[in-house]
């Protein structure tokens, strides 16, 4: 009688635990940002993810680096909590891990955003960039 309460304790505990991992794992997400159309495979694709308009274009969330392979490049961001969200990426051509400007104010580098959000007589907006992680999974396609 003893050592069947004592199993039951134990599966209990065991269903416990991975209820809790299922919840806490439903409650975050992997997004892969495919990129298209890269002119050239010199250097590297870098992508900031961005949790908040106060944040936008100002302080990465999570950030991410993808190579390049016949115009193309595929970034893997992973554990993200559900939420709304901002992808801002450009094509790092000489490999110096910063975004380089013309008069400092024009990207000299390929660069764009989630949605294609446009840069139109500034940076590209919060509203126009951003979306909603809400599964497991999510993908989203950017053209350079």
């Amino acid at each position: 009688m003893m050592k069947t309460l004592q199993i039951q304790i134990l599966l209990a505990l065991a269903l416990l635990t991975c209820a809790g991992l299922f919840a806490q794992s439903a409650t975050k997400g992997q997004l892969t940002i495919k990129v298209a159309n890269i002119k050239s495979t010199e250097g590297k694709i870098l992508v900031g993810l961005y949790d908040s308009e106060d944040n936008w274009l100002e302080k990465i969330y999570m950030g991410g680096t993808g190579l390049i392979a016949n115009g193309k490049s595929e970034i893997v961001l992973k554990n993200i909590p559900f939420g709304t969200y901002a992808v801002s990426l450009f094509h790092d051509e000489n490999d110096n891990n910063k975004l380089d400007m013309r008069f400092g104010f024009f990207p000299k580098e390929p660069n764009a955003c989630s949605n294609q959000a446009p840069a139109v007589f500034g940076p590209p907006r919060w509203k126009d960039a951003k979306f909603t992680l809400k599964a497991t999974t999510k993908t989203i396609i950017i053209k350079l």
